[in-house]
């Protein structure tokens, strides 16, 4: 792997964490496109840690909010169905993780996932934003949303947000509901994935280094894009990109 092509995937991958587009999807497509043969749980790792660092510098308002009074029931409670919300996904991921990987190869496989991501989000431009609360039933809904997009080809964004709004979910509410409920969710697959490969990491510092950075930098711009364009009730448009993109892989 080449320096440009650190940077063109740290960019992907920056991009599709967040946008309701696929991260994996995006990245398994890239690496085709760029006849890039590399160990591709190293590089995970290193993507995953920038995308995590921009929640934490997008939402650190709200991070800091939560955790200034940890004594207050509301605080608690929120905790509480954050961890509540991340289990599915974290059972997932331990007892089908290697099962799941095998679709990384697979372009049909994605390709329906994309096209399945696609209908979902454009089934949420008819739930308008309501302004119900989380509560345990939702956020063990929102959760097994979560976990489907272990499949690659599966938005988590767009899972997990879109669960919200079919809730009735007020949107700014079910953006950063999902966004914090991925801390604990992406910083252990990035750990799992540590795990099994950290005797094989052999990516150079340099290259490594340049995927982290356009990976936290680019999260942070469709991080915040993406919230603006929720709060415009355009977040179905995201819907129509995954059908066309996945139509083009199916018969590609």
């Amino acid at each position: 792997m080449t320096l440009i092509e650190a940077i063109i995937l740290g960019i992907v991958q920056g991009l599709t964490e967040f946008l309701p587009i696929s991260s994996s999807g995006h990245l398994v497509l890239a690496q085709y496109l760029l006849e890039i043969d590399e160990n591709g749980n190293e590089f995970e790792i290193l993507v995953h840690i920038g995308t995590l660092a921009s929640i934490l510098v997008v939402f650190s308002n709200d991070i800091k909010l939560l955790f200034s009074d940890l004594k207050t029931k509301k605080n608690q409670s929120y905790i509480f169905l954050l961890f509540l919300a991340s289990l599915p996904a974290a059972i997932a991921g331990i007892w089908f993780k290697d099962y799941f990987e095998l679709f990384f190869d697979d372009y049909f496989i994605v390709s329906k996932a994309l096209l399945f991501t696609g209908l979902i989000l454009i089934s949420s431009y008819f739930f308008k934003s309501g302004n119900k609360k989380h509560n345990i039933i939702s956020s063990v809904l929102i959760g097994f949303f979560q976990a489907l997009a272990i499949t690659p080809g599966i938005s988590r964004s767009g899972m997990t947000i879109s669960c919200a709004l079919f809730l009735g979910i007020n949107a700014k509410d079910a953006a950063k509901f999902s966004f914090l409920m991925a801390i604990p969710v992406i910083s252990g697959a990035g750990f799992l994935t540590f795990i099994d490969s950290y005797h094989n990491f052999s990516i150079p510092i340099s290259i490594g280094f340049a995927a982290l950075i356009s990976s936290f930098l680019v999260g942070v711009i469709a991080l915040k894009w993406l919230l603006n364009w929720l709060g415009k009730g355009k977040f179905h448009y995201f819907g129509i990109y995954c059908i066309l993109l996945g139509l083009l892989m199916m018969f590609n």
